[in-house]
């Protein structure tokens, strides 16, 4: 009996949430081990749409949530969360939601740091959501952090926020944006504490207690392998490592513990924000799928861009997030569409290349190179077996998974929960 990791491979936005909702039903824990509240996941279950961006996907099953230590924790965003999950009908408690006693905290200081500098950075600019993530990951790095165990302690946050504010308050001043003082930041910190406490706890012994009694878990990822800040288009990346190898160290288990990894994939490609983008369609056509696809952040609601489905950059992540089987989504989105393009390399500089730059200025430089399939006509929406598919679907179907050099294991449909063809179970690999 395996667990199973879930990545994305593209720059997010693939739909993981209904698929990590899809296997949450099966598992016992589902745990989120990196990343804040600027990821978001979409889930439909009936005539409820919930959308989440800190609590894992499992608690709308009714399984064990965790928060592990490499996430960056927003509490008043988690708290907002709560709430909004509660008024639809879901019980959140101490009893279903543990959060990890070491989670770093974002503080309204790391939220007004990243706005300062995005808005500096003019013409150059990340595109981040602004929301403290980058700024609460550096504190981390630097040792500054304020984490969730600091609040039970008074003597520890007292001095921890000088430090902190040391920092942040020299940059702020030069960024020409309002500081803090330290009663501001103890005052949000003990309103908080009370209601966040609660649910901390020893994640790592927790959830060693549960691969030890042979409990199912599924670790779910947020953003992409190629938004990661090692292997993604840097510096248009988060701010942490979103490869299937940070299951590990994010949740508190060992490396022998992540399972199967399912890379999630959408049919074609879209990114939100800046950055190089190979495949992007300028046209009528990139327009259309927005459209079909419905493609807007869950978090920003910022249009996405898209463009057709890029093998080169898939297969990177592959092989740099350990990807056993991919599971394919918004095939119906393709449906009608005379001619369909796959990105299967690159020109940079007159000369064909088959992998996707380091540099920055390969990237912006670099041309995509199309081989184009005959489309198809019927649908494919709600299909459940591979004998509902039009043929040229399948078709393009086994040229991704020849280009990617991994298998799909899972072909999503719709949005709705069922409409799901299973080739291989990840748990039972």
């Amino acid at each position: 009996m395996s667990n199973v990791t879930v990545i994305g491979t593209q720059w997010g936005d693939e739909g993981k949430g209904k698929i990590v909702d899809w296997l949450a039903s099966r598992a016992d824990v589902v745990v989120r081990f990196q990343g804040g509240h600027n990821a978001g996941h979409t889930l439909v279950v009936g005539e409820q749409t919930y959308k989440l961006s800190l609590l894992p996907s499992g608690l709308v099953r009714g399984k064990m949530g965790v928060i592990g230590n490499g996430v960056v924790v927003d509490p008043e965003a988690l708290l907002k969360e709560i709430d909004r999950v509660t008024a639809q009908g879901l019980k959140v408690t101490p009893d279903t939601l543990k959060i990890a006693e070491n989670a770093p905290l974002i503080l309204p200081v790391h939220g007004a740091l990243d706005r300062a500098r995005e808005a500096a950075r003019g013409e150059r600019k990340i595109g981040t959501t602004g929301r403290g993530i980058g700024p609460a990951y550096e504190d981390k790095v630097a040792r500054r952090a304020i984490r969730l165990c600091d609040l039970a302690e008074p003597e520890t946050l007292d001095w921890k926020l000088d430090e902190l504010l040391l920092h942040h308050n020299t940059l702020l001043k030069g960024l020409g944006a309002d500081t803090f003082t330290k009663q501001e930041l103890l005052d949000f910190l003990n309103g908080v504490a009370p209601r966040v406490l609660p649910f901390m706890a020893p994640v790592w012994d927790l959830l060693d207690d549960s691969r030890r009694s042979g409990s199912r878990i599924l670790f779910e990822g947020a953003q992409a392998v190629m938004l990661d800040v090692d292997h993604g288009t840097y510096p248009f990346v988060t701010s942490s490592n979103t490869v299937a190898a940070n299951a590990g160290t994010g949740a508190g288990v060992g490396p022998t513990s992540i399972g199967f990894v399912l890379g999630i994939a959408k049919a074609y490609t879209t990114r939100v924000g800046e950055g190089p983008f190979p495949s992007e369609l300028h046209d009528q056509m990139g327009r259309t799928l927005g459209e079909r696809g419905h493609e807007f952040g869950t978090v920003t609601g910022r249009p996405r861009r898209c463009g057709w489905f890029d093998a080169v950059l898939v297969r990177r992540a592959v092989r740099v997030g350990g990807v056993n089987g991919l599971a394919l989504t918004k095939l119906d989105v393709l449906d009608g569409l005379d001619e369909i393009s796959i990105c299967v390399g690159y020109e940079l500089d007159g000369k064909k290349i088959t992998s996707f730059p380091s540099a920055p200025g390969a990237q912006q430089c670099i041309r995509p190179v199309f081989e184009t399939m005959e489309g198809w006509k019927d649908s494919t929406k709600g299909a459940r077996s591979w004998a509902e598919l039009p043929a040229q679907a399948i078709k393009y179907v086994r040229r991704i998974e020849e280009l990617v050099e991994a298998p799909v294991t899972l072909l999503s449909t719709s949005p709705e929960r069922d409409d799901t063809i299973l080739m291989r179970d990840p748990f039972e690999d």
